[in-house]
């Protein structure tokens, strides 16, 4: 248990605002630098984004290897996506958001063309771009 590392809290138990890192030691002299520093983007994932980014990151970008990671299907994987780049700060603008998803229509036609997915998730995919997710 000594040497257990748990990940620091983003937000405040009591207040909800966002916490600092104030001070950092080396494991291994024992040199301590204290300030105030703000902590990486990724550190302020909750465990769910993260280990989605892992997972995505770990499948090299493709949806369909994420799709088969995780055992969920390709609006799911999508959504996840969104959601963590939301919580990166990552989020489009309108006009990319359109691109995006007339690239992303094009992308599930080519798969159901392709045979990789089946007409009801076809329709489930465009359905949910169609309500802006």
């Amino acid at each position: 248990m000594e040497n257990e590392r748990f990940h620091a809290p983003a937000q405040c138990p009591v207040c909800g605002a966002d916490m600092v890192v104030t001070k950092l030691r080396c494991s291994h002299c024992g040199t301590e630098l204290s300030g105030e520093f703000a902590p990486c983007r990724f550190c302020r994932l909750e465990d769910r984004h993260l280990r989605f980014v892992e997972t995505f990151l770990r499948c090299r970008g493709s949806i369909k290897e994420v799709e088969r990671a995780l055992g969920v299907s390709y609006p799911t994987v999508k959504n996840m996506l969104d959601a963590a780049l939301t919580a990166l700060g990552l989020d489009e603008k309108p006009e990319q958001r359109a691109l995006r998803e007339k690239e992303e229509r094009s992308e599930i036609l080519q798969r159901l063309s392709d045979g990789e997915i089946d007409v009801d998730t076809a329709i489930e995919a465009l359905n949910q771009l169609k309500g802006g997710k």
